[in-house]
This record gives C-alpha cells, structure tokens and sequence, in this order.
C-alpha cells in the first residue's frame, strides 16, 4: 500500500446536500477508464494522487505514479476518508482480473504474499531474475499506455487457450476468459458471452498475461466462478 497507508471498510460513496446518493468517480474498468457507479468492488488500489480532496473528484491526470496498485480493502481494521485527504486515490476493481487488465499489479505492503507470488511467476513467465517492483512496473507502464490511451496487443494464442484470468476487448465490450469461456464484464459483474467474438484484442498486459501462462492465478468476480 502507498504510503504505507491501508485500508477502508467505507463506503466509496458521497451523499450530496439533498441527500440523494452520488457515486465518486473511482472504479477502474479493464480498459483502465475511471467511472462512477453505485457497485461495490472485491479489490481497491492507486495509481498515486490523482483527486482533488475538496470536491472529492478526479483531476485532469489519471496517473501520478508507475506504481498502479491492486490492494485488499480490509486490513488490520484500518479505515480511510475516501477521496477525503491529500495521501492518495483510492481507486476500485471489480476483482483482481480488471486490476490486471488496466495495468495495475499487487501490492507489496498489504498484500506481500500475493505479491511475492506474482513476482515469481512474472519472472518465470518472462524469463528474468532478481526482479524489483520498479522494474515490473516500468515494463507495464509501457504495456498499458498508448499515449493517454489504453494500449491494446494482438493475442498471442487463440482466444480459448489465454489462461485464466485474461481479458480481451472487441468493439466497446471487455471479456474475461476463465476455464476457455468467455464472459463479458460490467460493473456489476460477469455474464457469460453468447456467440462467437470478433477482432478481440488483448487488454492484459502481455507480461502479465504471461504471469499467468506460468502459474499465478488472479482472484475472480463470483459471478465468473459460478
């Protein structure tokens, strides 16, 4: 976690004068754009500061860090202000497999083993050793950006062998493959896609996409493992 800084069991919510509900714009979708939405997420995390305290909403920037963060949202009973202070953005994930896909990795302070795990089968995956976070993230900075864009690559297998975990993009719809089947994303959840998908491309990064081929496996939304 930044900063040593950790985690909320709050809701990411802010109730306006009137008292209707307002979602903050903190969800991160798989092609890595920020959204507000009423719906919960299984992982938070950060890309830096990238919000104004004060009106509790997003600046120009949407990364102030090459540090993209996946993290738990509950540790040690910690609770934080979201969106309230100046210490960093939380951000939101539907479950670990978004986080991979927009280019985020694990933590190394609230989630060490994870971490620990994914460093080693990134290694294994991409064929290098004595790896550091800053060197993870300097490749995947270059893998998840196409200018201020999400970069997207060609699929290096056929769509039913990506391992578990993978997400794809064809015309405005994200996929996440789990066990060779397809399900589409949303905010709420997954539901298995009907029908053939064309010209997908790959939103994982590659080198984690490769991560996974060697054995690490990201934590999915319920609505996928049913």
């Amino acid at each position: 976690m930044a900063n040593g800084l950790a985690l909320f069991a709050t809701p990411y919510s802010l109730f306006a004068a009137e008292g209707t509900r307002m979602s903050l714009q903190n969800r991160v979708t798989p092609s890595g754009h920020i959204i507000a939405t009423p719906h919960r997420g299984m992982f938070t995390g950060n890309r830096g500061i990238i919000h104004d305290p004060a009106t509790r909403t997003l600046l120009r920037r949407r990364w102030a860090s090459r540090a993209w963060l996946a993290c738990v949202c509950d540790f040690k009973g910690r609770r934080r202000d979201v969106m309230g202070t100046r210490g960093w953005t939380e951000l939101f994930f539907l479950d670990e497999a978004t986080a991979f896909a927009a280019g985020h990795r694990p933590c190394f302070f609230c989630r060490r083993d994870d971490a620990n795990r994914f460093r080693a089968a990134w290694q294994e995956g991409n064929g290098v050793s004595n790896v550091r976070a800053g060197d993870i993230d300097a490749l995947l900075h270059v893998e998840r950006l196409e200018g201020r864009s999400k970069r997207l690559h060609a699929l290096p297998m056929p769509l039913n062998e990506l391992p578990d975990g993978a997400m794809v993009q064809a015309g405005e719809e994200s996929f996440l493959i789990a066990q060779a089947r397809a399900f589409i994303w949303s905010p709420a959840g997954y539901r298995e896609a009907q029908g053939a998908i064309k010209s997908a491309m790959l939103l994982t990064p590659p080198s984690t996409l490769r991560a996974f081929s060697a054995g690490y496996r990201p934590v999915l939304h319920q609505s996928a493992r049913d």
